[in-house]
């Protein structure tokens, strides 16, 4: 099982990067999957999370308004448009695979409740 992230790269306050997130090896679209972040030092942080059929979302209050998560199922995959980037969003981003099922809303905010992640994409925002 693979989970892959794409489109991560250096971009100026205000830009804007859409973040993929490709899995392989199983079907995840019966599953809730989310977007973390971590900076060197610090525990990795939550930043948007999305129920399996899309019909729930949620969002760390930092990139509220800024950032949209969104999947398709058809592709096995998850994206996160990410706009109006600040340099305190640089960061790697992972994205990341729930097996558990708790509803068409569910959806964690916790990265323990995660059971698969990908490898990670680098963005950097500069000001």
């Amino acid at each position: 099982v693979q989970l892959v992230e794409s489109g991560g790269g250096l971009v100026q306050a205000g830009g804007s990067l859409r973040l993929s997130c490709a899995a392989s090896g199983r079907t995840f679209s019966s599953h809730a999957m989310g977007w973390f972040r971590q900076t060197p030092g610090k525990e990795r942080d939550f930043v948007a999370a999305i129920s399996w059929n899309g019909g729930s979302t949620g969002y760390a209050d930092s990139v509220k308004g800024r950032f949209t998560i969104s999947r398709d199922n058809a592709k096995n995959a998850i994206y996160l448009q990410m706009n109006s980037l600040k340099p305190e969003d640089t960061a790697v981003y992972y994205c990341a695979a729930d097996l558990t099922y708790d509803g068409p809303t569910y959806y964690s905010t916790r990265s323990g409740e995660y059971h698969y992640w990908g490898q990670g994409t680098q963005v950097t925002v500069s000001s």
